[in-house]
């Protein structure tokens, strides 16, 4: 089965996804291209669906004030490359070309600083609640592009948020369907 997604490797792009720019990235460095995938789950506030408040954070537009739990997250400066909503609409951030701040403190397979050499996919899910069924079929597409792009990358170089920053991250949960995911790869292919 063919991806409905496409990746352009000139310019790291995906089509077709929406496209709203974070100024929180910067270039990879030199010679280095994506070779691996890190899964994330967010809602803001937490347990929270729908709203524009991932988007604003990104964007360093959130209004901190909003909401007491955006006080323990005042003045971070995080993007992913992207998003996949509830509801399975898809919005970039960051061109897979360049450096999303996404991972932090990182190691993948003894290498650290995996913003350098990873993509960044955000669900919007918290870790306790299923995500949405319609996020599974899109993020398999997604990733079928991701790995039609760059060869580099299959299903053995996903990783969880929590397996990269183990002490640190928890995300994207037990919420989150490995086998589910993977199942629908396997149909992809």
């Amino acid at each position: 089965m063919q991806s409905t997604f496409r990746v352009s490797t000139e310019t790291g792009f995906l089509d077709p996804a929406l496209r709203q720019l974070s100024p929180n990235r910067d270039a990879r460095p030199a010679g280095t291209d994506p070779a691996m995938v890190v899964l994330h789950g967010i809602s803001l506030p937490p347990g929270k669906f729908g709203g524009p408040e991932i988007a604003s954070l990104f964007a360093n537009t959130l209004d901190f004030d909003a909401h007491p739990y955006y006080q323990k997250i005042r003045g971070l400066k995080v993007s992913a490359h992207l998003l996949i909503r509830r509801d399975g609409v898809v919005t970039q951030f960051v061109p897979f070309t360049e450096r999303a701040w996404h991972a932090g403190d990182s190691c993948f397979r003894g290498l650290t600083h995996c913003n350098d050499f990873s993509i960044g996919i955000e669900l919007e899910g918290e870790d306790e609640t299923a995500y949405d069924d319609r996020q599974y079929p899109v993020l398999a597409a997604v990733l079928t592009a991701i790995f039609e792009a760059y060869p580099a990358i299959s299903a053995r170089e996903l990783a969880g948020h929590c397996d990269i920053a183990p002490r640190r991250k928890f995300d994207p949960g037990p919420a989150f369907d490995w086998l589910r995911l993977y199942d629908e790869l396997g149909a992809r292919s």
